[in-house]
């Protein structure tokens, strides 16, 4: 007897290893569908759908995430569909002997029996419908109950039910019917979406909005007698009116959201930094001011919007019209490389403070000059003869920016941009030079309000994020069928190059590279936020809430790109106005056009942000300093003004810009201790300007005051009254031609170069020679032009006061 019962027990477990083993060689020789291709999806800060995109099947298919599915929903699509869905194997037994009893009588089609996981099974893999594919659906029911829970199948349900059209999965309608996310629908809303997936050719919202009202409240009456819903719901949701009809996808941010999707690429959720009230603004302040400049030849625009403290890009617009093909309006404005024009120049200024070379009242030399063969003009044309460092800048003077830059060095200058992440400076860094200060480089909006931004933080760098660190609801379970990363939501992940690893919140606010120190991206914040000056756009002053703002306007060579950005402490803004295909147009200066969208997206995103300001650092202190030279005062410096100065950092050098000399009574000549007279002399101070900035002031007929002739009676007539009183006038200089030079004439044609110095102030008279032959003699601040020999040609210059100095250049024709 125990025999036999034992052989039963065998037998039975052996058929159920058998079953076993079968189900699981099925299972290996019929693998799950793959997955579905959804729609992807790029959402803004706050989960609103941004901008969405048709799968590669051309449906709208945008996934449902399980956050998104509400009990509502869930109560009346299972209750409709397969009320036994939480207890069945994914075939209902009972339900599929009452529809084989029926369909054999009837002797139809096959009707029935269909649960929602077999549902799933069919809409992954669609086929007609007959006994044998109901078999197989059964089959792969029973398959997919055993990979996955209930939840997730359900989820992938909703995912791929029909509602007309091209148009699939709940979130798809919620969102083109009535324009908004599953979880956020009325029960009205929700009991219509769960009864058009029956027949989504016969109750297409819009068209059959009636006949949808009437099978809708057919439900809810149902749900209301099964206590499915509380009463009063139900009572307001049959009054609920239906004037549903398919809106367009949302398209917002068209170029950021083809960025990300490329990045991403599978990934059905990704979920944006940007602000839509924002973005929305930006687009429309952008298209609107671009179409007003049409007739000045200027067709796009491109902005971004950086929130301080996060880091996140806000606003996001690559063009004006991304539909306009035209004005190239696909291409993306902010990734755009472009010359910046004058807009590194804050950066230049805040490494002189830095390294001690300047203060915001330093006087730097504004005369033509001549470096290595490069000869920069400012904007306008003219020079300036003196001026201080923060009116070159506030002006954006080009001459005493080059003169600077060859001060801190152009490698120098590079290797702070590239910490920046500027890659085509990284890139092109071995062939930069000077002119790399005045745009001879390349860059891209968003590197340059990311630089802006640095000087906004007190000079630290942190990369501009477009992607959200926190999902929030849209954290995914478990994948659907065959999914895997598929579908899931993008959080923090990397669009490269935006975008690095690192979230939001004050902890992060101070970390970063350091560009500039706290106390110099002050001094450059505080000089870009002055008003006067000629880039304020004619309109500002009459703007009544227009938020404090340091700015910068850059227009490159040509006129072809007009830049201005600007920040407060709250946001950074940058501006770029031209052409995709590079035309210039004469309007295209970054003050004229670029700066008034600037100001007028600052007067609409920051409208009732605090009106706080940057406060001076530790580092920051004031000093009196000489009006003449920005230096320490010295003994002679009546005229001083306070000045900003880094602790530790600037210079301390007093100044000695007039020098004390002896003079005749009747101020004809000056002695030296050596032959100064018993009587008859006086002390006299004279400036002592650079050589380049006197010969310039007497080229333009400026008033001068040139140290009288030495005492020709001295037995030392070669020294000079500097160095009697003084210390060593500064050397003769030639300023052209440039050593070194390389000069191309071209053959039949009368060419000659100009020859000019820079001499000291006792200089009257200098005389040239050229490969030790002499040429002519001429005041100090003349000019002479020569016919030179081909060859290597020595170019030699010397003064009244017996200095000599020599240059070499090359002479070559074509």
């Amino acid at each position: 007897m125990r025999t036999q019962r034992q052989k039963r027990l065998f037998h039975w477990l052996g058929g159920l290893l058998a079953l076993t083993g079968a189900l699981l060689l099925l299972d290996w020789l019929l693998p799950l569908p793959p997955a579905p291709q959804y729609s992807p999806l790029v959402l803004a800060q706050d989960g609103s759908a941004l901008h969405a995109y048709l799968n590669p099947t051309q449906k709208w298919r945008l996934k449902t995430e399980l956050a998104e599915i509400t009990p509502a929903l869930q109560t009346a699509i299972i209750e409709k569909e397969d009320r036994y869905f939480r207890y069945h194997p994914g075939v209902n037994p009972l339900a599929v002997v009452q529809a084989a009893g029926r369909n054999l009588l009837g002797r139809g089609r096959t009707t029935g029996a269909s649960t929602i996981t077999m549902q799933v099974a069919r809409l992954l893999e669609p086929k007609s419908r007959t006994w044998p594919h109901k078999l197989f659906e059964m089959a792969r029911a029973v398959q997919l109950e055993a990979h996955y829970s209930k939840a997730e199948i359900l989820q992938l349900y909703l995912n791929l039910v029909p509602y007309g059209s091209n148009i699939e999965g709940v979130k798809s309608a919620a969102l083109l019917y009535f324009q908004q996310p599953p979880d956020y629908l009325s029960l009205a809303q929700t009991v219509t979406l769960a009864i058009i997936p029956n027949r989504p050719g016969g109750l297409v919202l819009g068209r059959d909005n009636a006949a949808i009202v009437r099978e809708r409240n057919r439900w809810l009456r149902y749900f209301g007698q099964h206590y499915l819903f509380p009463a009063q719901d139900v009572a307001d949701a049959l009054a609920e009116p239906l004037d549903a009809h398919r809106h367009p996808a949302p398209t917002l941010a068209p170029h950021l959201a083809r960025r990300l999707v490329l990045a991403h690429p599978g990934q059905a959720l990704i979920r944006s930094t940007l602000r839509p009230a924002s973005q929305a603004r930006a687009e429309d302040l952008a298209r609107n001011y671009v179409r007003r400049l049409a007739t000045l030849g200027i067709t796009q625009a491109a902005v971004l919007v950086v929130r301080n403290r996060t880091r996140a890009v806000e606003a996001y617009v690559g063009s004006a019209d991304f539909a306009d093909a035209g004005a190239l309006g696909q291409v993306d404005g902010v990734r755009a490389v472009r010359s910046p024009g004058s807009t590194l120049k804050p950066l230049l200024y805040g490494l002189a403070f830095d390294r001690g070379l300047a203060t915001p009242k330093t006087v730097l030399p504004d005369v033509p000059a001549n470096f290595q063969g490069f000869r920069p003009e400012n904007f306008d044309k003219r020079c300036q003869g003196q001026v201080t460092a923060e009116r070159a800048l506030t002006y954006s003077l080009n001459i005493p920016a080059v003169r600077l830059l060859s001060e801190v060095g152009v490698d120098n200058f590079t290797a702070t941009l590239r910490q920046a992440h500027f890659r085509q400076v990284a890139h092109d860094a071995p062939r930069l030079g000077l002119s790399t200060i005045l745009g001879g480089c390349g860059a891209t909006l968003e590197e340059l309000t990311g630089l802006y931004a640095a000087l906004a933080d007190g000079g630290r760098y942190r990369e501009l994020k477009v992607v959200s660190p926190s999902a929030g609801d849209l954290t995914p379970g478990p994948s659907p069928p065959g999914e895997g990363s598929h579908g899931s939501a993008v959080v923090n992940k990397r669009p490269a190059p935006l975008s690095r690893r690192g979230g939001a919140g004050g902890g992060v606010a101070r970390r970063g590279r350091v560009l500039l120190s706290e106390g110099a991206a002050f001094l450059i914040t505080d000089i870009l936020a002055q008003r006067t000056r000629p880039d304020l756009p004619l309109d500002a002053a009459a703007t009544r809430h227009l938020p404090r703002i340091a700015w910068k306007t850059g227009t490159s060579y040509g006129r072809r790109d007009a830049w201005s950005i600007g920040y407060n402490q709250e946001y950074t803004i940058g501006v770029w106005l031209g052409n995709f295909d590079g035309r210039g147009s004469p309007a295209l200066t970054g003050a004229d056009v670029a700066s008034p969208l600037l100001f007028a997206l600052f007067n609409t995103l920051s409208y009732n942000t605090p009106a706080t300001w940057y406060a001076p650092p530790a580092s920051v202190d004031f000093r009196l300093v000489c009006a003449a030279t920005g230096q320490v005062p010295g003994a002679h410096c009546p005229d001083q003004l306070l000045d900003y100065y880094l602790l530790g950092a600037s210079g301390g050098q007093r100044c000695q810009h007039q020098q004390e000399v002896l003079v005749s009574a009747d101020g004809a000549m000056c002695y030296c201790r050596a032959c100064v007279p018993a009587t008859g002399f006086r002390r006299a101070l004279y400036p002592r300007l650079p050589p380049e900035v006197l010969a310039f002031r007497e080229s333009q007929g400026l008033p001068t005051r040139r140290l009288p002739p030495h005492n020709p009676a001295c037995r030392l007539v070669q020294a000079s009254a500097t160095e009697a009183g003084a210390g060593a006038a500064p050397a003769l200089a030639i300023t052209s031609p440039a050593a070194h030079a390389e000069y191309v004439l071209s053959a039949g044609e009368p060419q000659r170069l100009l020859l000019s110095c820079a001499a000291p102030a006792e200089v009257r008279q200098v005389y040239w020679y050229v490969n030790d032959r002499f040429v002519q003699a001429a005041p100090a601040a003349g000019r002479v032009f020569f016919r030179p020999p081909l060859g290597e040609v020595k170019i030699s210059c010397a003064d009244d006061h017996g200095r000599n100095v020599d240059v070499r250049v090359l002479v070559r024709q074509q």
